[in-house]
């Protein structure tokens, strides 16, 4: 399946963007990029990505997940991935994603104590 993004607000200041399919090299991969630096121009700071419905990763994904990041944290802001599992979780781990980017069990614990201005 290829990657599908889908937003919401758990939160007024907080957006949430599910990703389901595959995070994979291709042009889908780059719609991860894009509403990303929408929500930023509309001054959204506080970012979970929800990658419980993901089924797979691989290193182009990573490095989005990692540039991703690193933009909010530039602009401010903070990005939390929260519920991955099984092969995308030992992906993150193994690539010390989560010593970039936090990680958490659910998106309930990922809205938990944002300190962002």
């Amino acid at each position: 399946m290829m990657l599908q993004l889908q937003n919401s607000q758990p939160t007024a200041d907080i957006c949430l963007i599910g990703f389901s399919g595959k995070l994979m090299m291709g042009k889908e991969s780059r719609q991860v990029e894009s509403k990303v630096t929408e929500l930023l121009g509309a001054g959204m700071k506080k970012i979970i990505f929800d990658l419980s419905k993901l089924d797979s990763i691989d290193s182009t994904g990573v490095g989005i997940l990692v540039m991703c990041g690193g933009k909010v944290r530039k602009a401010g802001g903070e990005v939390r991935i929260a519920g991955p599992e099984g092969v995308v979780k030992d992906t993150l781990v193994m690539t010390h994603v989560d010593r970039l980017v936090r990680m958490f069990p659910t998106v309930d614990e990922a809205t938990k104590n944002f300190n962002v201005a």
